[in-house]
């Protein structure tokens, strides 16, 4: 079966060395090279998966930035979000297009064909007929010819595209006057009141950025024809904006800069007809906004050639192509009009609420529209020590019950201050910082959890309030990474010594856990503490004493028990059993990486109560995964934390 591929762009290149991995005939004709617009462009680390399965193991990847951070600011540099980004890059057009011309037989790449039409026999094409006069005889023609594909058009005709309601201008240049904190950062600068945006992002060149002026064209539009006129034009779009901005189109050479009239098509009905099939943008074209052109068409290419390669007809490949594709696809293109429409309508949502221009994974959370027969008030302190050794029973709880039970989390508020702690209520074990941290470490040795109580001798926390309304700050945005959030807090003052009542330290948890660290400061000083003190309220209404405390009951309150302090896995299981006689549990799966692919961290007491083995079998499974290079490893008084390798996406 010979494959001839209509277009040598990144859908048509993939396509080809798929193929010719396959041992296929394959012949791929492109009208110029190498293309000298499209500058950079942001990657999914799903697409760089695909591109690392096409070389050798020997040779390198291909060029690439990681970029680990998203920033939303006003024009004037008011930042309204920050998150962190664990699986894009930025990669620029040129090395990505040679990188994989390097793979490909040279001699199959044939230049200066401008396709023209197709030659039919029997309602099949037979050949492909360029302008040039050269004809391409085949069995399988792919048009790859991009959103503009005249194979498209030969095949259904003329498809009606949206009208062209924004404009984006792009351009590379080297700046040497950023600040180092934007070298790893998506950085986009967006109008409060009206379609228009600046945004750069580093490439992996030094002092290289790829910039890019999005704008509403019923506020502006462009109708110059000189390099000279689109710097003026661009300048005046962005005047009250950042020095940031400034700073780069001084640095710019608009002679190598284009405009991008953005448009897209409804999803087509099929991707093929007969023998002939469209892959990337020629297939489906979404708006810029969700960055997701280029990785779908790398994952065109990839699910095309399995397809191909599986024994089918062509039309049941092709067919199976279709269905393995449109649902992501579709998504792509709705999201990208939502976008826009967000885009263009700036005022019509809060700073909270705008939508971050990426695609990405669908959020775990609690089963949707499943009633949950157990409901649990946990009352808990970002500091309680007990509330730390106590993690390896809530974990075993929720990954054999999570699904049956509700865990709501309240901030009690152990330590609003030493003054109001120390009041004559009643006697108490600790009264001053050092008896605090000896009291840390004897807890977490008895318990064997990795702790260090020496924080309170080099730097006390005065209060437990901040990190408590932080927390209620997490839950305002997503009640799972709120929980994910309490972890790593926990984590950053139990085994980091990191005072955990500084900003930095809260909200560089917020960003490593997936919240927007920008807007958790907005709700810090806002309506988190409004919330906290419900909390307490509450706390003081069911006359909550003490830390962890845990009210278990079913949704008609009929049936209530209470944990307080640390309890063993079987008083908990107990409960639960007490509440609902004939429940029954998930078996947690016996392979430890499972564990890693569902939290992050474990300690080693974790691992022991889950599996129910001991400390030293725990251990001894724990340092086998460590020595094969699966996870890390970071040793802290009275044990070790283990941390996942595989990163998580948010």
């Amino acid at each position: 079966m010979k494959v001839v591929i209509i277009g040598g762009g990144i859908a048509g290149l993939t396509l080809g060395i798929f193929l010719n991995k396959n041992n296929s005939e394959v012949v791929i004709c492109e009208r110029t090279w190498i293309p000298s617009n499209g500058h950079a462009f942001l990657m999914h680390s799903d697409a760089i998966v695909i591109l690392n399965e096409l070389k050798v193991a020997a040779e390198p990847e291909v060029k690439h930035k990681f970029i680990n951070s998203y920033s939303l600011k006003r024009p004037k540099g008011t930042e309204i979000k920050h998150l962190k980004l664990s699986n894009w890059n930025c990669i620029k057009r040129v090395d990505l297009i040679k990188y994989l011309y390097d793979l490909f037989p040279k001699n199959r790449i044939k230049l200066g064909r401008d396709f023209s039409h197709f030659i039919y026999e029997n309602e099949k094409v037979t050949a492909a007929v360029f302008k040039n006069g050269d004809v391409e005889y085949g069995d399988v023609f792919v048009g790859a010819d991009g959103g503009n594909s005249m194979v498209r058009e030969a095949i259904f005709g003329i498809i009606e595209t949206t009208p062209v309601e924004v404009k984006e201008i792009v351009g590379v240049c080297k700046c040497t006057t950023i600040e180092t904190n934007y070298l790893s950062n998506f950085n986009k600068f967006q109008h409060k009141t009206k379609g228009l945006a600046f945004g750069f992002i580093p490439t992996c060149e030094e002092n290289e950025y790829v910039w890019f002026i999005q704008y509403d064209t019923a506020i502006a539009d462009y109708n110059g024809n000189t390099a000279e006129e689109l710097k003026r034009f661009s300048k005046d779009l962005l005047a009250d904006f950042s020095l940031e901005a400034k700073a780069i189109l001084d640095s710019n050479t608009f002679e190598t800069s284009y405009i991008w009239k953005t448009r897209d098509f409804d999803l087509l009905p099929s991707f093929h007809k007969k023998n002939v099939v469209l892959i990337g943008d020629a297939a489906h074209q979404s708006l810029p906004f969700t960055s997701a052109g280029t990785t779908n068409a790398i994952l065109d290419a990839k699910v095309l050639a399995a397809t191909l390669s599986e024994n089918l007809n062509i039309e049941k490949a092709f067919t199976s192509f279709y269905e393995t594709r449109k649902v992501d696809v579709l998504q792509h293109i709705l999201l990208g009009r939502d976008l826009k429409n967000e885009f263009i309508n700036p005022s019509n949502k809060s700073d909270d609420d705008i939508t971050v221009p990426l695609i990405k994974k669908r959020e775990v959370g609690s089963i949707p529209g499943k009633s949950k027969p157990i409901q649990v008030l946990y009352f808990t302190d970002p500091i309680c020590s007990t509330c730390w050794v106590i993690q390896p029973v809530l974990r075993k709880l929720e990954l054999e019950y999570g699904d049956q039970i509700n865990l709501k989390y309240c901030m009690g508020g152990l330590l609003p201050s030493w003054q109001e702690y120390n009041k004559p209520k009643k006697k108490k074990l600790i009264s001053t910082v050092s008896e605090a941290a000896k009291h840390w470490d004897e807890v977490c040795a008895f318990y064997e959890i990795p702790g260090d109580g020496s924080i309170w001798n080099e730097d006390p926390m005065t209060s437990s309030y901040p990190p408590s309304i932080a927390f209620k700050a997490a839950q305002m945005q997503n009640a799972d990474k709120a929980i994910l959030f309490l972890r790593s807090i926990k984590e950053k003052v139990f085994l980091e010594k990191k005072n955990i009542i500084k900003w930095k330290h809260l909200e560089n948890a917020a960003f490593d856990t997936g919240l927007d660290s920008a807007r958790l400061l907005k709700d810090f000083e806002g309506k988190a503490p409004a919330l906290f003190e419900e909390d307490l309220k509450l706390a003081q209404l069911l006359e909550i004493t003490g830390f962890p405390t845990l009210i278990f009951h079913t949704a008609d309150f009929d049936n209530q028990h209470i944990i307080k302090g640390y309890q063993s896995y079987d008083a908990f299981e107990e409960i639960i059993k007490q509440l609902v006689p004939d429940i029954q549990k998930n078996i947690v799966e016996t392979n430890p990486l499972h564990l890693f692919s569902r939290f992050s961290t474990m300690t080693t007491k974790e691992v022991s109560i889950i599996y129910n083995i001991t400390m030293e079998k725990a251990e001894m499974i724990l340092d086998v995964l460590y020595q094969k290079g699966e996870i890390d490893r970071y040793q802290n008084k009275n044990g070790n934390i283990w941390i996942s390798k595989e990163k998580q996406e948010y």
